[in-house]
């Protein structure tokens, strides 16, 4: 039987990530304890994880980088952490100042910030989320620009060539949006890609760009590449996120914790 250092770097690799599986996050110091190897060793070893799109660094180790689970229909979805999203909701709002034009995406969480508007005055909002409109089409204190297009009815948004097309044609102060997924490494990912194209569009005609998410969407990826971090002004997402996100995250990005 081998001893841990006999093992080759591939059976030493697949330890790692079996290890990684068990409790989400290692440290290169850790590695080099169990494998007796130099930490020039360990910090390959954790880079080849990554390049295989197995894990993401954060300083001084490495966690485990998760496939997002299929994303449930809008109105299943709104029930989950409502708590935490409401918190998010209500100081992501605390953002916006009246005479703002603000761009709200689809999804439930920037649904709870559309709630959180409902006192202001004086605002621009566009959006192409049928609940958003809904929500706000009363509303006398808001000046509200729908987009139409095609209905993507478990999200009931408005997405494709129509709506990107009508994108062309304005600009925000603001954009909120939501995401599927959010990795150090692979950016911002959703799982259907005719919704991304359309929410890159979205993101270009903002000033500045908020992305709200509970903390179960970090530290992991999904099917359509959205966009990278670089194009994130600000953050707002629950205290319960990991603290190596926080240490990690691109400095520009400012982070709301709530």
């Amino acid at each position: 039987m081998k001893t841990e250092f006999q093992l080759s770097s591939i059976e030493r690799q697949e330890k790692i990530l079996n290890l990684l599986k068990n409790k989400n996050r290692v440290t290169v110091p850790e590695v080099c304890r169990l494998f007796s190897i130099s930490k020039a060793t360990a910090r390959r070893d954790l880079n080849v994880l990554v390049n295989n799109g197995k894990t993401t660094r954060v300083r001084g180790g490495a966690v485990l980088l998760e496939k997002s689970a299929p994303e449930l229909p809008m109105l299943i979805r709104e029930a989950e952490l409502r708590g935490e999203k409401q918190r998010i909701g209500k100081a992501t709002a605390e953002l916006i100042n009246e005479g703002d034009t603000i761009f709200l995406g689809s999804g439930t969480t920037v649904l709870e910030v559309a709630r959180n508007l409902t006192e202001k005055r004086n605002l621009t909002v566009l959006t192409n989320s049928l609940p958003i409109i809904n929500l706000l089409v009363e509303n006398k204190g808001i000046n509200l620009i729908v987009f139409g297009g095609e209905l993507r009815s478990s999200e009931l948004s408005f997405i494709g060539h129509i709506t990107e097309k009508a994108l062309n044609e304005v600009r925000a102060d603001i954009v909120i949006m939501g995401a599927r997924a959010i990795s150090l490494r692979e950016g911002i990912t959703n799982d259907f890609l005719a919704e991304t194209l359309t929410d890159r569009a979205i993101i270009r005609i903002g000033k500045k760009v908020i992305l709200v998410a509970d903390y179960t969407k970090f530290g992991k990826i999904s099917t359509a590449f959205l966009a990278p971090l670089e194009k994130i002004s600000t953050i707002v997402t629950n205290k319960e996120i990991s603290q190596e996100y926080i240490e990690n995250l691109i400095e520009d990005i400012e982070v709301i914790l709530t």
